[in-house]
């Protein structure tokens, strides 16, 4: 006969199957509805972007000197498509302009709430700015240069009244991640701003449509907050922010550093004079010199480019005669204060990486 154990087992079998079938179904469903949901949000936030007019802000025009004719060498002028994205938010946050505000609180004289239509009714500022993160490597690529829109920051705490002793303000993003900023670095003359748009058009959602905070001369984590909506004014010692918690610095200021672009890693060129060149940055300092070395040899000095200021990276370009085989060429800056870039290698963590961009390539006869 049939063992009513085993029968009772096999229901049970196919009772928990049916069951774990069923919660996978409804969790499809629930996902399936959820993203449909997101999607259609997300749809309807780009053409509200796609149809925004932005007045006061200009089409970007490339300064004069600042682009250099070396054929492989970086953009000057990073497209918005092209630009670098790191972020930890899962699904990036979708806000209309007319439901997005920005709450400055803690430390102030009086609490302010800006809305987007008081961003549009200030008086705009536009600058050419680098953006890095601190998690680029020597020689990587997540770096970019664009032309920001927006407003001062440093007009708002004024509205706000910033109190004595406060030191830092703590961002939080849409979706709850936060930073903690250096206050003098929005408050000293730089173009800190609540930006608006990016090489003359809205703000792209993936780079924080409606407004982000750009700060020339900070890495990042601790200033570029996209979908920014909060600013407490407090003090560092009184909050712990989303990187500085998991053990970054916390003033976070961009180091120097500086790119081979050209000739990339492994390429072939011809012998005989050979043309180098590549970027170098040192944002809210500025570079004065860049200089390459062949296999060891001299240190070569490069032409550079022509900036705006001190905020962006500069292209740089110089030849050499080089003799057929494989070679590396070796890169290295001055910044505005006569500081040469170190050669001493040292990873991102816990501050951004330090050491020389290197690259090997063959000349042929």
């Amino acid at each position: 006969g049939t063992d009513p154990v085993a029968q009772g087992a096999d229901r049970a079998t196919r009772r928990t199957f049916l069951l774990r079938a069923g919660l996978i179904a409804g969790v499809g469903v629930v996902l399936g509805v959820a993203g449909r949901v997101l999607g259609s949000g997300r749809r309807h936030v780009e053409e509200t972007r796609r149809l925004l007019k932005l007045d006061g802000v200009t089409e970007p025009t490339l300064p004069t000197g600042a682009r250099l004719p070396v054929e492989g060498i970086s953009s000057w002028m990073t497209p918005n498509d092209d630009f670098y994205l790191i972020h930890t938010a899962i699904v990036v946050p979708t806000i209309e302009p007319v439901d997005w505000s920005l709450r400055i609180h803690g430390m102030v004289d009086r609490e302010v709430v800006v809305t987007y239509q008081d961003l549009l009714d200030s008086e705009t500022t536009e600058a050419w700015i680098t953006l890095n993160c601190v998690s680029n490597p020597v020689g990587g690529t997540l770096i970019g240069n664009a032309w920001w829109s927006g407003v001062r920051v440093a007009d708002l705490l004024e509205r706000a009244g910033v109190q004595d002793g406060a030191d830092c303000v703590l961002q939080t993003s849409e979706d709850g991640w936060n930073c903690s900023t250096p206050l003098a670095a929005l408050t000293d003359g730089r173009d800190a701003m609540l930006a608006v748009a990016m090489n003359g058009k809205p703000l792209p959602i993936d780079h924080g449509f409606p407004v982000r905070t750009i700060v020339p001369g900070l890495y990042g984590y601790v200033s570029g907050t996209k979908w920014v909506v909060d600013y407490e004014v407090t003090r560092f010692e009184d909050v712990d922010a989303y990187w500085t918690q998991r053990g970054w610095g916390e003033m976070g200021p961009v180091k120097m550093s500086s790119r081979v672009d050209v000739p990339a890693s492994g390429a072939e060129v011809a012998a005989g004079e050979v043309r180098f060149g590549g970027v170098a940055w040192s944002q809210h300092t500025g570079i004065s010199a860049v200089e390459f070395s062949v296999d060891g040899g001299p240190w070569l000095p490069a032409e550079l480019g022509r900036v705006p200021s001190e905020d962006t990276w500069v292209q740089w370009t110089g030849t050499a005669e080089v003799e057929p085989g494989d070679h590396l060429v070796r890169v290295r800056a001055t910044d505005a204060d006569g500081l040469v870039q170190t050669a001493v290698e040292r990873d991102v963590l816990p501050d951004g990486a330090t050491g020389l961009d290197a690259r090997d390539f063959t000349a042929s006869a």
